[in-house]
């Protein structure tokens, strides 16, 4: 069987298994009896979502789980996933849950969980999640009477986040003066966002606010950022901000219109943190997937660079492990573990603003710190994912572009955790180079298992 969690919760296309209804509610009902937390009291779980027309029938179906389960559940209506991690915290519920397929398309959906320390889930309780659901040991666990569960709407739950983000945003600063461009993706962040950065006294245009259920992520967003690069160049900005759907990714855009990666941001961070004494054990935890020139920009620094798997949440496992308090993920998902539980666009952002604030320094000159080596990214739909060291004819295409690099770059060829696609990276010395090796890999990849 199929496992049912991936590297980022439960995903795929909404009313498809295993992103169905009945799903839905098993998951509620299996999640409840791992969660509880607090014997001397009513259980209780928080629940949000993102802007997706699916999230009706999957937020009304987990309900239905929960109650069932005898646990209360505060609905909180759309909000980014770092919102619900710190509702799930500041309620002192036993979980929280987010239905959302992050940066996918609007036809995808997926369940991510929260425990009640706003920490995602780990694999054992995962784990024991599936285990519960494919053996049917629940079943038969039906409280009655007044031990059912009731659902109740949370009205202030924006209110409570918007203020959270704000105090990250050092007391002394202030955004003033600025003008900034947001991309909302049509997502999660759509109403907050342009509040936050507005409340902290900059001037704020903000695009794709306006969601209907189907179009987050469409042509927007932290995947899409060429209407925000445009968007800053005309409008004279300071500088844009670009989320994914569930607003826990940053894409920053800088002055001149050019998009910065992940990376970038990282290392202006980094930096800062540790010219303040603030970057515990001179340390940043990324993946395989950052570029090889930050990690050359850390070195340069005198900071120590420590790579997980791919995965925000393996990034954020080895951090704890680690004592590191910066992380993240060249996609621009980013963790201030010194500021909050899991990855936060908003966040990312209001931290990157007090270094410009701080420094005087537009972003561009900032971005200075690092230059990327040349990368060629390519995705590629598969039908099946068999372990690819076991795949003669793509580890044949690997080696042959690795003999070539030798030590002037770099090969990754890695499954996607969320997606039925494969993603095939090259790093070297040039932009041809990397081109041409790239496609050669991937050419493999279609043929093997396109």
């Amino acid at each position: 069987m199929t496992r049912l969690f991936g590297t980022d919760g439960v995903r795929g296309v909404a009313n498809i298994a295993p992103m169905t209804a009945e799903m839905a509610l098993e998951i509620g009902r299996a999640t409840a009896h791992v969660c509880k937390r607090h014997p001397s009291h009513r259980h209780r779980v928080v629940i949000g979502k993102d802007t997706r027309l699916s999230c009706y029938m999957i937020e009304a179906a987990l309900t239905a789980g929960f109650c069932s389960m005898g646990v209360d559940v505060f609905l909180v209506g759309p909000m980014p996933t770092p919102g619900i991690a710190f509702i799930t915290r500041n309620m002192r519920a036993d979980a929280g849950m987010v239905i959302s397929a992050s940066h996918n398309p609007y036809q995808d959906n997926g369940i991510k969980i929260f425990s009640s320390t706003g920490f995602k889930l780990p694999d054992a309780e995962e784990n024991r999640i599936e285990e519960l659901i494919t053996t049917g040991q629940i079943r038969d666990i039906r409280p009655t009477a007044r031990e059912i569960g009731r659902a109740k709407r949370i009205e202030d739950a924006m209110g409570r986040y918007i203020v959270f983000c704000k105090n990250t945003f050092p007391e002394e600063l202030s955004l003033e003066g600025m003008k900034i461009m947001l991309d909302c993706a049509n997502g999660a962040t759509y109403k907050m966002a342009p509040i936050i950065f507005y409340e902290l006294g900059a001037e704020v245009v903000a695009i794709n606010t306006d969601p209907n259920g189907f179009n987050i992520n469409d042509n927007c967003g932290s995947q899409h950022t060429e209407a925000l690069q445009e968007l800053v160049r005309k409008n004279g900005a300071d500088l844009g901000l670009a989320f994914d759907g569930d607003g826990d990714r940053m894409i920053a855009i800088d002055e001149k219109g050019n998009p910065l990666t992940g990376d970038h941001v990282m290392a202006i961070c980094a930096r800062a943190l540790k010219e303040q004494g603030r970057l515990k054990n001179d340390l940043v935890i990324t993946t395989p997937m950052s570029n090889f020139g930050f990690g050359l920009a850390l070195r340069d620094m005198g900071i120590r660079q420590e790579m997980s798997k791919v995965g925000d949440r393996y990034v954020l496992e080895m951090m704890k492990e680690r004592d590191a308090v910066l992380g993240g993920e060249e996609s621009g998902h980013i963790i201030f573990l010194d500021q909050h539980t899991t990855g936060d666009g908003i966040i990312s952002a209001l931290q990157l603003l007090a270094v410009m604030r701080r420094s005087g320094r537009t972003l561009s000159e900032l971005a200075g710190v690092m230059k990327l080596s040349p990368q060629k990214l390519i995705n590629v739909d598969v039908k099946d994912k068999p372990p690819l060291e076991e795949v003669a004819g793509i580890q044949q295409a690997i080696r042959a572009a690795e003999s070539e690099l030798k030590d002037k770059g770099r090969v990754l060829v890695r499954y996607s955790g969320t997606q039925a696609m494969c993603r095939v990276m090259v790093e070297g010395p040039s932009e041809e180079v990397v081109s041409r090796l790239c496609e050669a890999i991937a050419a493999a990849v279609r043929k093997a298992l396109g």
